[in-house]
């Protein structure tokens, strides 16, 4: 049994210990519908009361049994009170009061389920017209030596970039891959245990709480159940996401799913060399997706990308592609007179890229993101080329959906935190942490039409 299935028990009874005398009750409470309701509020919700709710409301809704209604005696104390005094209980004339009594709760429930179907309804979100999000994270060896004349990624550059929009200003946070994926899925910033890749798989202090806009401050590595996911979100929205990691195996060396570190608060172990490594995985670093089983159950092996790109009805809404050491573009990892470094993350999207557009879910409604997640500081360094020009968090990044112009450059100003705006916008779900950010920019506009592809806006 995993590390994340020892602790599911103990994070939900302390998760629910958070909520309160009517909150809780309402959860413990309340039918199937209703916490699908309140699972969708949280999902649109901005508030962090509305988040945790989405997550123990998941929780309580598949684990417990609905208790009866309060509301039931309700009837029995209206009819108790009708009677102004005991004196017709000595005679029998007016008993027949009581039938005329009776219709009240007739009437109660024909008014009572009325709203009671609406409620999915009016927090599920409007479907946009891109529902299939693919993201590619691979290694940046620069901006130059990818964009330029003379690019060591020929397939990304000259294959992909006509049919593509060219995201020219993109922006890393670190050059590191953790604080950067993470900030993708969640908003949260950089700490310096993330800055570091999490050297130690810990958690963050006890009683760490994130600030109103759902932001955890304090380090630490295993972000605690109330900080909220766009995963999270896409489940309380009663959509699908998944994640797929290249060379994802256990102990044994045979393929699993969210493969973290054996014990929290333990260090990290070195990966194999051009092998799986959890720094690559944002997904294991959030109670919220362990403790509940979501990452067990939707963060798979690479090897299941291809099975379910075969039908629009297998293939998730949002769909997060991980290479391994090797593959991602980091030199020096892959195995001697293979390609190696950006040769090696070129030849990964040459083959995983074709089958992405090819499939049904792409064709129809599909967005896919060539997203540089990290930089390859691994690379040696040519004595005889000139010094970098450019900013090295400066990596660019590549679009392709019908949805946009091929062959456009836009000049925006990008980062991680955009690109997790961008697919909350597509979703209309709400904007978590730094995402919410007033200067944080968002590509859905320019998708969906109602802004325009430009360079140098």
């Amino acid at each position: 049994m995993k590390a994340a299935a020892r602790k599911q028990l103990a994070a939900i009874v302390a998760a629910a210990n958070s909520l309160t005398g009517k909150r809780f009750s309402l959860l413990v409470a309340s039918s199937l519908v209703a916490t699908t309701a309140i699972v969708a509020a949280a999902g649109t919700g901005a508030s962090d009361n509305g988040a945790l709710a989405a997550v123990l409301g998941r929780s309580l809704a598949a684990e417990r049994t609905p208790v009866a209604p309060e509301p039931e005696p309700t009837p029995e104390a209206e009819l108790g009170s009708e009677p102004s005094s005991p004196a017709p209980l000595s005679s029998p004339a007016p008993e027949p009061l009581a039938p005329e009594a009776a219709p009240a709760p007739e009437e109660e429930p024909a008014e009572e389920p009325a709203p009671t179907p609406t409620q999915p309804e009016e927090t599920a979100p409007e479907p946009g017209p891109i529902q299939h999000v693919f993201v590619v994270s691979v290694a940046s060896p620069g901006y130059e030596a990818t964009w330029g004349s003379a690019s060591q990624m020929p397939y990304l550059a000259n294959t992909l970039r006509p049919q593509a929009l060219l995201l020219s200003e993109y922006k890393l946070l670190e050059q590191t891959a953790l604080p950067n994926s993470i900030a993708t899925i969640s908003g949260q910033p950089p700490n310096p245990q993330t800055k570091e890749d999490c050297p130690v798989y810990s958690d963050f202090p006890t009683g760490t709480k994130a600030n109103s806009r759902g932001i955890v401050s304090a380090g630490g590595c295993i972000y605690p159940v109330e900080s909220v996911t766009f995963s999270d979100q896409l489940i309380g929205a009663r959509l699908k996401w998944h994640a797929y990691m290249e060379s994802m195996v256990d102990e044994a060396g045979k393929p699993d799913s969210c493969v973290a570190p054996a014990e929290a608060n333990s260090p990290n172990p070195t990966p194999v060399t051009g092998g799986y490594a959890a720094k690559l995985n944002p997904f294991v670093y959030f109670h919220s997706l362990l403790d509940l089983g979501d990452c067990n159950e939707n963060d798979v092996p690479l090897s299941e990308l291809e099975k379910d790109l075969k039908k629009t009805e297998t293939t998730a809404n949002f769909n997060y592609i991980s290479p391994n050491l090797c593959s991602v573009g980091i030199s020096g990892q892959c195995p001697a007179g293979a390609p190696d470094g950006a040769a090696a993350a070129d030849a990964f999207l040459a083959t995983w890229v074709p089958k992405i557009l090819a499939s049904p879910a792409y064709k129809k409604d599909g967005l896919l993101i060539v997203n540089f997640g990290q930089v390859n500081t691994a690379a040696p360094v040519d004595p005889a080329a000139p010094p970098a020009a450019t900013d090295p968090l400066k990596v660019g990044g590549l679009v392709l959906s019908r949805f946009v112009a091929p062959g456009a450059t836009d000049a925006v100003p990008y980062d991680p935190y955009s690109l997790l705006r961008t697919f909350e916008d597509l979703f209309n779900l709400s904007a978590l942490g730094n995402a919410a950010g007033t200067k944080v920019k968002s590509l859905a506009p320019v998708l969906v039409g109602s802004g325009e592809t430009a360079a140098g806006d």
